[in-house]
Formats: C-alpha cells, sequence, structure tokens
C-alpha cells in the first residue's frame, strides 16, 4: 500500500521558518532598495528642519501604492515596512493552515481567534 506521510509538527516548523526567513530577507531587500533609490534622487538635497510638513502622503496605502508607480523611494522603503510588519501575520496564518493539516482542533481554534484579534485591530485602528 502506497500511503502519503501525515504531516507533522516537524514540517510545520520547517515551512514557518521559511516564511520567517523569506519575509525578512524580501522586505529587507526592499527597504534597501528603496533606500537606495532614495539616495540617488535626494542624497544631495539638504533637509530643512525649521518648518514642519505634517505627515507625507505616502503614508497612506494610496500614496505607498501611487509611490511605488512613481518610483518614489520614501513609499518604496515604507513597503518594505509594511512587509516586515506582515511577516508575522503570515507566520500566524501558516499556523493555521498547519493546525488544520494536522487536525489539531484547539489549536486551531486558538490560531483562528489570534487572527480574528489581528484582522479587527488592523481593520479598527486600535491597537490594544
Amino acid at each position: 500500500m502506497n500511503q502519503q506521510p501525515n504531516f507533522k509538527d516537524t514540517d510545520m516548523q520547517a515551512i514557518i521558518g521559511w516564511v520567517l526567513r523569506l519575509g525578512v530577507i524580501i522586505s529587507m531587500a526592499v527597504v534597501v532598495f528603496g533606500g537606495v533609490v532614495y539616495l540617488y534622487r535626494h542624497g544631495h538635497s539638504i533637509p530643512n528642519y525649521s518648518t514642519f510638513t505634517g505627515v507625507p502622503g505616502f503614508v497612506h496605502p494610496s500614496g505607498i501604492i501611487s509611490g511605488i508607480m512613481a518610483f518614489r523611494g520614501r513609499s518604496i522603503i515604507q513597503a518594505g515596512i509594511i512587509l516586515l510588519v506582515a511577516t508575522p501575520v503570515l507566520r500566524v496564518l501558516c499556523s493555521f493552515v498547519g493546525f488544520i493539516l494536522e487536525k489539531d482542533h484547539m489549536y486551531t481554534l486558538i490560531t483562528l481567534v489570534v487572527l480574528l484579534i489581528i484582522f479587527i485591530s488592523m481593520l479598527s485602528g486600535y491597537a490594544g
């Protein structure tokens, strides 16, 4: 009989480890690339700290996307930081899928509650 091996805890840990490593490496590469673009375009500028200009437009999601399309370094850096913050959330999502595959109902429920708390916090703007 030819049976497929069951999904094990060590398999899930290996996948989660790779997700975390790749998330950090990709976000680091995006931030470094954005920094190079920013320094190429603005490295010669002298900042004016005497006036406060407020929150720049690239902080908002639509500003980040339009800034990336316009090849703005600050927007690319901000996207890299968002990728870095999203990496642990992706880890929790992978844990959720792993617990489903392991048929571990209690940890599946606990992970689902954690995911719901994360998404409600993201959508409501309350951090705790």
